[in-house]
């Protein structure tokens, strides 16, 4: 019996706010959490902390961070985990939430590896949730996929000096089109003649083509993937059935993410197109101390950017103090006199 007490209090894990992903606005969320006093345990269905930025494009340049005219999503996952070591967090990697259930004022939640936390406050910063990118609908794709066939650029520097042909008109294709210009021979395939990424994108990418950097093929698909081995080439098509035979290493797809919300979606939570619709005050859910923020939530006016993910932390932040300390008062302090901060 006190062996079997002693294995059940090992995995029982108490704690003010369990955060469900560790991409940035889960490591954000944890910074404002500490902020105030409040302790948080994470985690992430990944075998490493970044969530989409490092899965997907650790090297891929990001412009829009406040005070930081571009950096990677490596570079940013490490120091948003410099800002949070005085925390001293745990992270729970390679583990997915499987149930939860309401045990008085708490959340009783249970993980893939059996563990079980007792917390007031969920949040659930998940991005898109478990997720894998959109892949090209031609069989030979399957078989070159990581050897010339890519859905994300962990080394940006392996494509150094190849032809490649990059599928998409999205933000990453675009992005990828210019950044990787530089060191390669690229050409832009699209099935649509206008982009849908960024407008500054879309001319930079125009202007390249213009300046003989890149080319552009559009509209067109992909029709069919050369190659024993390696790829030596590959066939796209127009909607008028025209086609075009272009010698190539490698092919990128960049169209987009496949979300799979998972056991969130038994949660009874209320579910809008695999999004959750929160509130704007405190981006609470429907149900009490569990909050959504990130890519994952919804709401009128949503942009789903970093930043607006770093917003709705700070006040999901607030609400989760409510629920852990209900008979304290919150204070609000600017981070310049807060005392957690100062005693770091």
């Amino acid at each position: 019996k006190n062996a079997i007490k002693a294995s059940i209090i090992l995995i029982m894990n108490k704690t003010d706010v369990l955060v469900i992903g560790a991409g940035p606005v889960g490591l954000f969320v944890v910074h404002q959490l500490g902020l105030i006093g409040l302790k948080s345990e994470v985690v992430d269905n990944l075998d490493k902390i970044g969530g989409q930025c490092i899965e997907l494009y650790p090297d891929k340049p990001i412009y829009d961070i406040p005070g930081i005219p571009e950096c990677t999503g490596e570079s940013l996952t490490k120091n948003l985990l410099e800002q949070i070591k005085p925390f001293k967090t745990n992270f729970h990697l390679n583990e997915r939430v499987q149930e939860i259930s309401k045990e008085k004022n708490n959340w009783k939640i249970v993980t893939s590896k059996n563990k079980i936390f007792i917390a007031p406050n969920i949040i659930i910063a998940g991005g898109v949730g478990s997720f894998e990118p959109r892949k090209f609908p031609i069989k030979e794709a399957e078989k070159f996929e990581n050897n010339g066939v890519f859905y994300s650029i962990k080394d940006k520097t392996y494509f150094k000096n190849k032809k490649i042909c990059i599928f998409g008109g999205g933000d990453s294709a675009l992005d990828w089109a210019i950044e990787l210009s530089k060191i390669a021979k690229v050409i832009l395939v699209h099935r649509r003649t206008e982009f849908r990424g960024a407008e500054q994108s879309a001319e930079t990418v125009k202007k390249l083509e213009k300046e003989g950097k890149l080319k552009i093929k559009a509209p067109f698909q992909i029709n069919s993937i050369e190659g024993q081995d390696k790829i030596s080439a590959i066939n796209i098509k127009s909607d008028d059935g025209k086609t075009e035979k272009i010698t190539t290493d490698c092919v990128l797809g960049f169209f987009g993410l496949i979300m799979k919300l998972g056991p969130i979606a038994e949660w009874g939570l209320n579910l809008e197109k695999k999004h959750i619709p929160v509130n704007t005050e405190n981006f609470q859910t429907n149900k009490e101390g569990i909050f959504a923020i990130g890519d994952i939530c919804t709401y009128p006016g949503k942009l789903k950017l970093i930043l607006s993910g770093f917003h709705e932390a700070a006040l999901a932040t607030r609400a989760c103090f409510k629920l852990a300390r209900p008979n304290e008062k919150y204070k609000f302090e600017f981070t310049t006199t807060s005392k957690n901060v100062h005693e770091r």
